[in-house]
């Protein structure tokens, strides 16, 4: 019995995946090529559409697509220790907790200036002096140099 087949459109469809997506995805071996018709139309399979949904997840949680590369390797011995794998999601979960101490640093420095900003004229806005003076800053943030 042969197994049921899908186009790229449908696969977009289902997943709610850009077909472009799908195709980068596939370019850079994270999703395998599927087989093409004779009318070298693609065909995937279930088995495509699962990878594609755990990709997109996996994205979803902001991981690089390096990890997911290296995620959907250790996938392939599915009786390996899961070691590597919870090292990759502890990596994001850090990366996700510095990201958002320093968003909410931001929104800290933006309250501030916000706060301060009388609304009068641009010629007193605290919005501009704050952004044409980084020293007048709370936030620490790296200085850009001109």
């Amino acid at each position: 019995m042969l197994e049921r087949t899908f186009s790229i459109g449908h696969v977009a469809a289902v997943t709610g995946c850009k077909v472009e997506t799908i195709r980068f995805y596939e370019g850079i071996g994270l999703l395998p090529e599927p087989e093409r018709t004779e009318g070298n139309q693609r065909r995937y399979l279930a088995k495509h559409v699962e990878r594609l949904r755990f990709i997109m997840h996996a994205r979803e949680l902001g991981l690089a697509v390096e990890a997911i590369r290296q995620l959907i390797a250790l996938g392939e011995n599915p009786s390996a220790p899961c070691e590597q794998a919870d090292e990759i999601a502890r990596q994001q979960l850090e990366s996700v907790r510095r990201k958002i101490a320093r968003l909410t640093e931001l929104a800290a420095e933006l309250e501030r200036i916000v706060a301060s900003c009388d609304g009068k004229s641009i010629a007193d806005c605290r919005v501009f002096e704050v952004l044409a003076d980084h020293s007048t800053c709370d936030h620490g943030g790296a200085k850009v140099r001109p």
